[in-house]
């Protein structure tokens, strides 16, 4: 989900939120409108899970060619560590689901500021700032962690 917003958005088939003047941040409906968001996220993550061991039940065989054998062995591994990214992917949405439901949602865990909704629409598990995550990347790119 690193498209850009309209097209992450697009994909889920939700709109962007319309801001409205004087609303509270993280108000019942932007709390409404990340639920949504989140969830749909969620159902895509879980189709693609069901798609992926479909397929791979469906595709196995057992080539007599070590070629094709050997090919089919990659395919698969890049899936499953596609579908391992993404079971962690669905722990953070679970995460983010529970952030809204204790009113926690939208707020950077290390300053506390408003993370903001454009970011958030972006990439809804977003947990810093964008302040924060940028001097995160630094001290990673620094200190190589």
């Amino acid at each position: 989900m690193k498209a850009s917003t309209s097209q992450t958005l697009a994909s889920l088939g939700i709109a962007p939120y319309p801001l409205k003047k004087d609303e509270a941040y993280m108000c019942e409906p932007q709390a409404n409108h990340f639920r949504k968001i989140l969830g749909a996220w969620k159902q895509q993550l879980r189709e693609e899970v069901d798609r992926t061991v479909h397929h791979m039940q469906d595709e196995a065989a057992n080539f007599p060619d070590q070629l094709d054998r050997a090919a089919q062995e990659e395919e698969f591994s890049l899936e499953l560590r596609t579908r391992d990214r993404e079971r962690k992917l669905l722990k953070k949405i679970d995460e983010a689901l529970k952030q809204i439901d204790a009113d926690e949602y939208g707020y950077c865990e290390q300053c506390g500021v408003e993370i903001g909704i454009r970011r958030l629409e972006a990439r809804p598990t977003a947990s810093l700032c964008i302040d924060c995550k940028t001097l995160a990347e630094i001290k990673e790119k620094q200190y190589g962690n």
